[in-house]
């Protein structure tokens, strides 16, 4: 399963999930004090952002290492964005375990790990750059696209809330769990004939 530029950052939007995010997003923020919100969301979604790199550069090693091969990388990625997809269709994105303490400013857990360098983000950069590894910096750039829209997200997460209203994200987000679960399904299919078939 080949992608282009723009397929990869909708993939990557779709994974991140930003919208799906904001009802965690929003009660962590707000214990940040408001001149301190674009710092600790720019510093969040960096971390994030060096967390999927490593897995984008070292992918391959990894694989190695782990003795996997990109078949089952591939099936295991797809059975992944199924389970986040039909968490996005039919379950509650407002998880109270990821809450801080009151006053508490959050550092790595859980804005950067696991909202945004989650698992399914892990496994999808890490089968970006092991199937075609000639166009790393295409990934690269999509993988930034998709953290700055999520950057965006995290510091405007409560106006986006106020201005769409809970129903508008909540459509939204059910719309692309659905289109994610059309890819998860898509990533097992070509994983599993690559493995019984053979070649690419």
């Amino acid at each position: 399963m080949d992608h282009s530029f723009l397929s990869a950052l909708i993939l990557l939007l779709l994974v991140l999930d930003p919208l799906g995010s904001l009802p965690i997003f929003i009660p962590i923020m707000r214990e940040v004090p408001r001149e301190r919100r674009t710092r600790v969301a720019l510093r969040e979604v960096g971390i994030a952002f060096i967390v999927l790199l490593a897995f984008m550069f070292f992918g391959e090693t990894f694989l190695r290492v782990m003795h996997l091969s990109e078949r089952s990388l591939e099936v295991a990625g797809g059975v992944i964005l199924l389970i986040i997809a039909i968490r996005m269709i039919f379950g509650s994105s407002g998880d109270s375990s990821y809450g801080l303490e009151p006053g508490k400013e959050p550092l790595i857990f859980p804005l950067a790990v696991p909202l945004l360098a989650g698992p399914s983000a892990m496994a999808t950069v890490l089968l970006l750059a092991s199937r075609q590894p000639e166009r790393i910096w295409e990934w690269i750039g999509a993988l930034a696209t998709a953290l700055v829209i999520s950057f965006l997200t995290l510091l405007l997460c409560d106006r986006i809330r106020k201005l769409l209203g809970d129903s508008v994200v909540s459509a939204i987000e059910k719309l692309m769990g659905l289109v994610l679960t059309a890819i998860g399904v898509e990533m097992v299919l070509a994983g599993l004939k690559r493995y019984f078939v053979g070649g690419l």
